[in-house]
C-alpha cells in the first residue's frame, strides 16, 4: 500500500512538472493603443514572444489612455490589476503617486538581476519618467513630439515657397493668410492636441513655466502660471487668427488629425507620430517642420517636451517572481537597439534609446524620409533648462480638460483671452490642491 501510495505521487509530480514544461509564464499587459499602433503593438509583443520559451505576453485593450489608467487603478483597488499597463505622459504624477500600486522599473530591474542602464535612454525621454533624484519609475514606450506638417501643393498654389516652411508665429500667420485667401485650402492653420502643443509645447519653447515647482517636479504644492502675458497673447493670437479665416479649431485632442491628410488643412500642428497616417492618407506633397515661437520673446527655441505613453509595473497580489522576471526581460527587449529602431520606423514614435536611434540613421532611414528625425532633434535641443524638462502635475488630464473648456469659451466670444487663463489658473489650482490634499 506504501509502494502504491509513493508511485501516486511520483507520477501526479512528473505530470504537474510535464504540464509545467509545456506552459509558458504569462504576463498580462492593458494598453489603449488602437488602429495602426495597435497592428504594430501586437507585432513587437508576438516578436519578443517569439524570442524566448519561457514567457509569454498578452496584450489586452482597455479603451482610451484616460480609460486603461483608470481600469488599472480600479483592478488595483479589487486586487486584480494586470502585470504592466500603458499610461499616457499626463498620467505619470498620479502613478507616481500611487507608491503602493507600482513597482518601479529601476527596483524591478535590479530585483531581477536584468541588466539596466538608464544612460542608454535620449535624455528627454529618461527624465520624463524618473523621479526627482533620476530613478527611471517607469519604461518608456511609445514617446513623440509635436510638429508643425505642411501642405506643399496648397504652398504652391499660394506662391509660397514649399522648401521654405515658417519658422515663426508671425510666418506661420502669414503663410496661413495667404493660402485661404488664394483658395488653396479650406483651413489655411488648424492644431491637433490644443492643450498638449499650444501651452505644454509652447511653455517649453519659450522657456516658460507652465506651472511653479519645476512644472511639478520639486513638489505637489505647484500651482500654474498660464497667466503670464505671452500665453494670453498666444490666445489672443488664434482667436485673431480664427477672426480673419486663418486658423480653424476644428476639436479636441486627435480630432483634427484627419484634416492635414485629407487636404483640408494647409498645415496641422500634430503629433510626430502622425507621419504613418500621413503617408498613408495624403494624396499630395507634403513636409514636415519644427514648431513655430515667437522670435520677438526668444532668439532661439528650446527643446520641446514628450508626449505619448510608458509602461508601469503593477504590483499584483499573487504575481509570481517568474512573472515579474518575465516584466523584466519584455522591458529589457523593448529597450534593445534593434527592437526599438523597428518601434520607431514602423510608427513615427520617436526612439528611446540613444542606440536606436543610430540604428535607424545606419540603415538610411533618414536620408530615405527626409524628416523623420525632426522630432528628435526638437527634443534634443542643448542647454534645457527646468521649463523644458516636462510636467510633474497630479490631475493634469482633468487640468487639460479646464484649459479646453476656457479656450473654447475665448474661441466663441464668451471672454477675452485674459480672462480665459486666469480661469484656467483659478480652476487648475483648484484641481492641483484636490491632488495634493489626497497624496501629500
Amino acid at each position: 500500500m506504501r509502494l502504491r501510495k509513493l508511485i501516486g505521487v511520483a507520477v501526479l509530480a512528473l505530470a504537474v512538472g510535464a504540464v509545467g514544461m509545456g506552459q509558458k509564464v504569462e504576463i498580462e499587459f492593458w494598453h489603449a493603443a488602437t488602429g495602426a499602433l495597435a497592428a504594430a503593438l501586437t507585432e513587437v509583443v508576438n516578436g519578443f514572444n517569439a524570442s524566448q520559451d519561457t514567457y509569454v505576453v498578452n496584450p489586452v485593450y482597455k479603451g482610451s489612455y484616460a480609460e486603461t489608467m483608470s481600469a488599472a487603478i480600479a483592478a488595483f483597488r479589487a486586487g486584480q490589476p494586470p502585470h504592466i499597463v500603458q499610461v499616457f505622459e499626463v498620467g505619470t504624477a498620479t502613478m507616481m503617486a500611487a507608491t503602493g500600486a507600482i513597482y518601479p522599473v529601476y527596483q524591478l530591474m535590479a530585483d531581477t538581476g536584468t541588466p539596466f542602464d538608464p544612460d542608454i535612454y535620449i535624455a528627454p525621454v529618461k527624465g520624463y519618467y524618473s523621479s526627482a533624484d533620476g530613478k527611471m519609475i517607469s519604461m518608456p514606450f511609445n514617446s513623440s513630439s509635436a510638429l508643425l506638417w505642411y501642405n506643399k501643393d496648397a504652398f504652391r498654389a499660394a506662391g509660397l515657397d514649399p522648401d521654405n516652411p515658417p519658422r515663426t508665429w508671425a510666418e506661420v500667420r502669414t503663410a496661413a493668410k495667404a493660402i485661404v485667401d488664394a483658395g488653396a485650402a479650406k483651413m489655411g492653420l488648424a492644431t491637433s492636441w490644443l492643450t498638449w502643443i499650444q501651452f505644454e509645447q509652447f511653455a517649453a519653447l519659450h522657456d516658460l513655466p507652465f506651472a511653479t515647482k519645476s512644472n511639478g517636479f520639486e513638489g505637489m504644492d505647484a500651482v500654474l502660471a498660464l497667466d503670464h502675458p505671452l500665453f494670453v497673447r498666444h490666445v489672443q493670437t488664434l482667436m485673431d487668427m480664427q477672426a480673419e479665416g486663418s486658423f480653424t479649431y476644428a476639436g479636441r485632442d486627435s480630432a483634427p488629425d484627419a484634416l492635414f491628410g485629407s487636404g483640408e488643412a494647409a498645415m496641422l500642428m500634430a503629433s510626430s507620430a502622425l507621419r504613418a497616417r500621413v503617408m498613408r492618407e495624403a494624396q499630395f506633397e507634403w513636409g514636415v517642420t519644427y514648431l513655430p515661437y515667437y522670435d520677438d520673446f526668444i532668439a532661439e527655441p528650446k527643446n520641446s517636451i514628450i508626449g505619448g505613453a510608458s509602461l508601469w509595473a503593477m504590483r499584483r497580489p499573487g504575481a509570481t517572481a517568474q512573472q515579474y522576471q518575465g516584466v523584466a526581460a519584455f522591458f529589457a527587449y523593448l529597450s534593445e537597439a534593434a527592437n526599438d529602431a523597428k518601434w520607431h520606423i514602423m510608427t513615427g514614435y520617436v526612439p528611446i534609446t540613444l542606440g536606436g536611434y543610430e540604428a535607424a540613421k545606419a540603415q538610411g532611414y533618414y536620408e530615405q524620409n527626409p524628416g523623420a528625425d525632426l522630432a528628435i532633434l526638437q527634443l534634443a535641443r542643448p542647454n534645457p533648462t527646468p521649463n523644458t524638462k516636462g510636467l510633474r502635475l497630479g490631475n493634469l488630464p482633468a487640468i487639460r480638460v479646464v484649459i479646453y473648456e476656457e479656450v473654447e469659451k475665448a474661441l466663441q466670444g464668451q471672454q477675452t483671452a485674459q480672462q480665459a487663463m486666469a480661469n484656467a489658473v483659478r480652476r487648475g489650482n483648484e484641481l492641483l490642491r484636490e491632488f495634493e490634499a489626497i497624496y501629500k
